[in-house]
């Protein structure tokens, strides 16, 4: 298949129109047909349906949207090899990571990767859905979650284990905030309910609810790494008598098709989760 035809089909699916898309692709709005036609005609089915407001994906041109999109990638990747042999040479390693978890986990991992000059290293921050997609899907080597999901074609390790504990401000503390740390800090919050949370100040970042509470006051859950040196400086104390919870990390991989030398990247991040002494968030 041509790239051009490609590059065309993602054009209108983003703008929205074909005439959109013939002025952003500087060709003429007949070519941007035409190439359509030519694109229908090797898939064998049709993937656009216009009308007066423009142009849609048909069910067939969802689906192949992604593989329009693996395919620009791969051509392009293509083309940077040819134009940078020696760039070449290095393994692809591709890893990805939960918000929460990528200042200093993923920082330090990343930094201590670095120093391997053969990988060619790639990072994504994403919520967990789109991680375990990712993976199963080849387009991430691992991530780091907080959430096992146990498929066959996948490998759940577990790499260290955080405590969340209920402190408060000891300035002032109220009022109750809750931090989104994830689905199953939910179900674990709501079987015990120290506070309601739907009645709570919402954080979807503990850093932020952090930050508030020890300038305004208040109370929640965080990290056992990240409080303590406020525990110890006084200016945060333990809500005695409310349970703590379990919050592990795991590293999701695939069993087969790992680049050369992916145990030693994991023995890298059991190096780094080791030598971290305070995490940021």
């Amino acid at each position: 298949m041509d790239v051009e035809l490609a590059k065309t089909f993602l054009e209108i699916m983003q703008s929205g129109t074909f005439a959109k898309a013939s002025e952003r692709l500087h060709v003429t709005q007949t070519t941007v047909t035409a190439r359509v036609q030519t694109l229908e005609q090797q898939l064998g089915c049709k993937v656009f349906v216009r009308n007066r407001l423009g142009a849609r994906l048909t069910p067939e041109g969802e689906r192949f949207a992604q593989y329009a999109r693996e395919f620009i990638s791969v051509w392009q990747a293509a083309q940077h090899a040819c134009q940078n042999p020696r760039e070449s040479l290095l393994t692809p390693l591709a890893l990805g990571v939960e918000h929460s978890l990528w200042n200093p986990v993923m920082v330090e991992w990343l930094a201590a990767l670095q120093r391997v000059e053969h990988y060619q290293l790639t990072s994504h921050v994403a919520t967990t859905d789109v991680l375990y997609e990712d993976i199963r899907q080849q387009r991430l080597n691992a991530a780091l979650v907080h959430s096992a999901r146990y498929y066959p074609d996948l490998q759940i390790e577990q790499v260290a284990e955080e405590k969340l504990i209920h402190v408060a401000s000891t300035k002032q503390s109220t009022p109750n905030l809750y931090i989104d740390w994830g689905e199953e800090f939910d179900q674990q919050f709501d079987r015990c309910l120290p506070f309601s949370r739907q009645t709570a100040m919402y954080y979807s970042h503990g850093p932020l609810a952090l930050h508030v509470m020890l300038r305004q006051g208040g109370n929640g859950y965080f990290r056992t790494r990240v409080v303590q040196p406020h525990l110890e400086s006084g200016a945060l104390q333990v809500v005695t008598h409310s349970p703590e919870f379990h919050y592990p990390i795991y590293l999701v991989s695939r069993f087969e098709r790992q680049p050369a030398g992916f145990d030693n990247v994991k023995q890298a991040l059991h190096q780094v989760i080791e030598q971290t002494e305070q995490w940021l968030i």
